[in-house]
């Protein structure tokens, strides 16, 4: 007779039974199960910490070796794993770490990688750190204890300034095919103190990140115009913030034309809004940006502007730019 494993019903009743101060021989024979089995389930599972027999977290164990049984580890080899959790350290998302993997000689998929992660973890991440392995969640982009799927952000009143709408912007600048067409926000500090004032080329990805010294229109005219000076700017598209409120003293002063986008729709400023995620991989919200130096800032503003972007064929925005300037 071929073997079967134990149901979740059986072990609740083998847990009843040791409850019951029941012998093993006793409770296999009521099981119709060998008492040799009974003593290696319980061995098996018996909790290290509360040194007790629980049938759900057994049944759990059991289900997960089922599904992983027969498989080979994610990340195939020492060279894979090493060249994988040195960049996950560096700040790499999984995506780019797949996209140039290739420089080794080797390849492996983005979702293999996020596997890899997850497989570290007892009971899919709600578990703890399995024995002889490392937490590697807090070096992913949105630092997830489980994988789950992304919800909706909550609106928020918005004060529409009186300028240009996104809908009069060229239709080049969606095409992406030209530098000079940047995106414009802010990042808050601890308290929604002033903090951060992000640009962003649509074309190149390459990032301007600068602080603020309060929240007024005026510092955010002030820092714009700074770094926009001598660099290409056709356009500039902007949220709705009251920070933006001096919008045709920005045109005047960077010669871009400024457009803003629709309330609620941060798809629409896309490019900062996925750049401002890998800026608060470096100060996350609660950061106190007074406490942070402009070296500091500078620091990031480099090691986002380096970092291979898969839209690019894994180059660098700098990369981008650079060449851009050169065609």
């Amino acid at each position: 007779m071929a073997h079967q494993q134990l149901t979740i019903e059986e072990r609740e009743e083998i847990q009843r039974g040791l409850w019951g101060k029941e012998s093993l021989r006793s409770i296999a024979k009521r099981l119709g199960r060998s008492h040799t089995s009974i003593s290696r389930e319980i061995k098996k599972n018996l909790s290290p910490v509360r040194e007790r027999y629980t049938p759900r977290l057994a049944n759990e164990r059991t289900l997960e070796k089922r599904t992983s049984r027969g498989r080979i580890l994610r990340l195939k080899n020492k060279k894979i794993r090493a060249y994988v959790v040195s960049h996950l350290k560096g700040g790499w998302s999984p995506e780019q770490i797949a996209g140039t993997i290739h420089v080794i000689g080797e390849s492996i998929s983005h979702e293999a990688i996020y596997q890899y992660v997850y497989a570290q973890m007892h009971r899919k991440g709600y578990g703890y750190v399995k024995p002889g392995c490392e937490d590697l969640r807090p070096y992913l982009a949105r630092r997830h204890k489980r994988r789950v799927k992304m919800g909706g952000r909550k609106g928020q009143r918005v004060l529409r300034p009186d300028g240009k709408s996104i809908e009069a912007r060229p239709l080049v600048v969606t095409k992406r095919t030209r530098i000079g067409d940047w995106e414009g926000d802010s990042i808050e500090s601890k308290n929604h103190a002033p903090g951060l004032n992000a640009l962003v080329d649509r074309r190149s990805g390459l990032l301007l990140l600068s602080k603020l010294r309060d929240k007024t229109s005026a510092a955010t005219r002030t820092v714009v115009a700074q770094r926009l000076k001598g660099l290409s700017a056709h356009t500039l598209t902007l949220d709705n913030g009251p920070e933006n409120r001096m919008w045709s003293e920005l045109e005047e002063a960077t010669g871009a034309s400024v457009y803003f986008a629709h309330p609620y729709c941060s798809g629409e400023r896309g490019t900062n809004e996925n750049t401002n995620g890998l800026v608060r991989r470096y100060f996350p919200k609660g950061t106190d940006f007074s406490l942070v130096t402009d070296e500091e800032i500078a620091a990031v503003e480099y090691a986002l502007n380096t970092r291979p972007r898969k839209r690019h064929g894994y180059r660098t925005p700098l990369e981008v730019w650079s060449g851009a300037l050169t065609d």
